[in-house]
């Protein structure tokens, strides 16, 4: 941390002298709580387009290394790591996203523009250090903001896959001095090229189903739940090749949704048509059916791992499939394209990983039903630096055990993060 800048004058006071064990919205410190002496303080985010953000800051003493917590999607204040990196010395920053709670208008080269915000107000406070923790979806996240970071202004995005200009170029974009990857996906809308039901034959009707496609029949290999499925090669080939062309059709959809709106808008400054006015303000929402079918779910020999029957949403197969909560089932054109088509995104860990040549740590857990270990192998070989390091912990995608007794696993990851950061990143205690 640069000499005395900040201490006390910038920081908040000491608000937290006690251990804390359910101060926030999922609290999930139960166990330790906040180490004693921990510092919290809230920092209101402005963006360079306007937008509104929060950061939370965790520290005791003086760090001049601070990790950064994040998910475009989620709020994170409360994370799980938080005790384990204040606790090592270090300071722990979360912060939220535009889009936090509602996706629905989730752009991701937006998103890049509330991370630059927050890193920039830890630059500002005087942190020698920053490095990025992603998490889950906070990993492809993190990942296309440093791609972007590291490239000369004039060489950034200039506009989201559904065409909204992005002032990526004007933005001051700190570059992280390390990334942290726990649990990481290869990106949201590669999650949903393996998930998305290849067997919707109408859009329009969550019932339409083409039996040949549904990885929920019995003649396509399917077993009673939660008894493990048995899909051929045959069949996976076919249901793989049909949800990329899915994808491919909802792709099409929303150029087509975006494209009528601005033809509108144009007409409308040339002839002032009410209709045009009505029609260019208009954003269609695009629902997305049945969302939770990768076959990895239901059959466990493939990608074989230590995970448990069904997916993150549970081990109903019908419920997480044909339920209203699930990946993707609501965005607007422009969010599809950008987040979750797993051909139009540009946040996809293949595409972004090569860009970090920075110190890297990746920790995988064996029971995830997000994350399986053909993703986690392909983040690792992609990442472009030399200096990184791959571990695996027992443990589900959110890091809790996987059979009652056994320590969860979150606490070993937490033991690997804060070992790496010390060899990598030395706090300075007081």
């Amino acid at each position: 941390m640069a000499s005395g800048k900040w201490y006390p004058e910038v920081m908040p006071k000491d608000t937290s002298s006690q251990k804390t064990t359910a101060g926030f919205r999922n609290a999930e410190w139960t166990m330790t709580g906040l180490p004693e002496g921990t510092s919290v303080g809230v920092y209101p985010l402005r963006t360079l387009d306007g937008a509104a953000c929060n950061g939370f800051l965790y520290w005791r003493g003086k760090p001049k290394t601070v990790i950064c917590i994040m998910h475009p999607r989620e709020f994170l204040a409360t994370h799980y790591l938080i005790p384990d990196i204040v606790d090592a010395g270090f300071a722990a920053f979360t912060q939220t996203s535009r889009s936090v709670g509602n996706d629905l208008r989730l752009e991701h080269e937006v998103a890049l523009l509330d991370v630059a915000a927050g890193l920039g107000q830890l630059r500002d406070l005087g942190f020698e250090n920053i490095i990025l923790l992603g998490n889950s979806g906070g990993a492809s996240l993190y990942t296309f903001y440093n791609q972007q970071a590291v490239l000369e202004p004039e060489a950034r995005l200039e506009r989201t896959p559904g065409g909204r200009p992005v002032k990526l170029k004007a933005t001051s974009m700190p570059v992280p001095d390390g990334m942290a990857y726990v649990s990481p996906h290869p990106g949201q809308g590669i999650i949903l090229l393996n998930c998305i039901d290849p067997s919707v034959t109408d859009e329009a009707d969550p019932f339409s189903i083409d039996s040949g496609l549904d990885s929920l029949n019995f003649d396509n290999g399917f077993n009673e739940p939660l008894e493990s499925a048995n899909y051929d090669g045959g069949f996976v080939t076919k249901y793989r090749a049909a949800q990329r062309a899915r994808v491919e059709r909802l792709d099409a959809t929303a150029r087509d949704l975006i494209e009528t709106r601005m033809a509108a808008r144009k007409r409308f400054k040339k002839q002032a048509d009410p209709k045009d006015r009505v029609l260019g303000a208009h954003t269609s929402a695009m629902t997305i059916w049945r969302t939770a079918a990768d076959l990895r779910y239901f059959d466990l020999s493939l990608d074989p791992s230590d995970r448990k029957y069904g997916s993150v949403w549970g081990q109903d197969p019908f419920q997480a499939n044909y339920g209203t909560v699930g990946f993707a089932r609501f965005c607007s054109p422009e969010a599809w394209l950008s987040t979750w088509s797993g051909l139009s995104s540009n946040a996809e860990m293949a595409k972004t990983a090569p860009s970090v040549e920075q110190p890297s740590i990746l920790i995988s857990h064996t029971g995830d039903n997000t994350v399986y270990p053909s993703d986690s192998a392909m983040i690792f070989e992609a990442l472009g630096t030399s200096d990184k390091v791959k571990h695996s912990v027992r443990g589900d995608h959110h890091g809790h055990a996987l059979l009652e007794g056994e320590e969860p696993g979150r606490i070993e990851t937490g033991r690997l993060l804060t070992t790496w950061l010390a060899e990598h990143f030395p706090a300075v205690k007081e």
